[in-house]
């Protein structure tokens, strides 16, 4: 299998290069979804997360993969292994994009990493995407896409955690309990026109990857968190932002995001209900 896997090397250093007009349409579905009172309008800014609604693979439905993701190969490399997680990023901020104008999206495989961990075999894919808009290089940002087996259904780790995260700190200054549901991550899936089904197929999420239910979509995780560190930050510039998964939230259960100031902006984390780690931010401001 290792040996196998070593050939999905020769992705790394493949571009693609796609352009899309920033429509408002999407960006006022994202802000109604965050149940912003403000709608969206052309010439306004997309927003720290709001380039995740664009850009999005428009494959046939003949090339729709089992698990609702367009099929393996392509751009990305066909890693054989059933689970695809989203697992971090890393984002430096130049300038707004803006609603309305004509937007570029240049990707480029940076690394393909095969690591054995606690539960298998990991592959760990790594793009580096440049996001500009008509006035220039706006967004600079690396994507970490996680590939893993499913674990055996008597697994210890069969609901998808790599472990017992660390418990969540409680020296918050601010916070926020979110409540999801299905509409929910539908909705977070058609903004973003992901056909991933761990998050709307309960009876795939659960029966073929043995989660305990729908999953939340980990961008819409680090959505919450940059929303909450910039709503508490007011008047100052968003220059910078990492986010890491730790483990799944799911659908049935409130979760919390939370985050106090640093020196140079503010740390983020979201708190799963059991007062675990879910995931990790940081933001810096200018």
């Amino acid at each position: 299998m290792t040996d196998n896997l070593e050939r999905l090397k020769d992705w790394i250093g493949k571009t693609e290069t796609v352009e899309e007009r920033a429509s408002a349409g999407r960006i006022q579905g994202l802000a109604a979804l965050l149940d912003k009172a403000d709608v969206p309008r052309e010439g306004d800014p997309v927003g720290p997360m709001g380039h995740w609604c664009y850009f999005k693979p428009r494959v046939r439905q003949s090339e729709v993969g089992p698990d609702g993701h367009p099929k393996r190969g392509g751009f990305m490399p066909p890693v054989p292994l059933p689970r695809r997680m989203f697992g971090g990023f890393r984002t430096t901020y130049h300038k707004p994009l803006i609603l309305g104008e004509m937007m570029r999206k240049e990707a480029e495989i940076k690394s393909v990493q095969i690591k054995n961990g606690r539960t298998g075999t990991l592959v760990i894919c790594t793009v580096a995407n440049r996001f500009s808009g008509e006035a220039g290089l706006a967004i600079e940002e690396e994507h970490d896409f996680v590939y893993r087996d499913n674990p055996p259904a008597d697994a210890k780790d069969s609901s998808g955690n790599s472990g017992k995260t660390a418990m969540a700190p409680d020296d918050f200054q601010f916070s926020r309990e979110i409540t999801p549901d299905p509409v929910m991550l539908f909705r977070y899936s058609a903004c973003t026109f992901n056909g991933h089904r761990i998050h709307y197929d309960y009876k795939y999420v659960t029966e073929v990857e043995g989660y305990p239910g729908l999953i939340v979509h980990g961008p819409l995780i680090a959505t919450f968190l940059v929303e909450l560190g910039v709503e508490n930050n007011p008047n100052r510039k968003l220059t910078s932002y990492s986010f890491q998964a730790r483990a799944p939230l799911f659908g049935h259960n409130p979760f919390t995001v939370a985050g106090k100031p640093t020196a140079s902006g503010c740390d983020l984390w979201s708190i799963t209900p059991e007062g675990r780690i879910s995931a990790t931010g940081a933001v810096g401001f200018s």
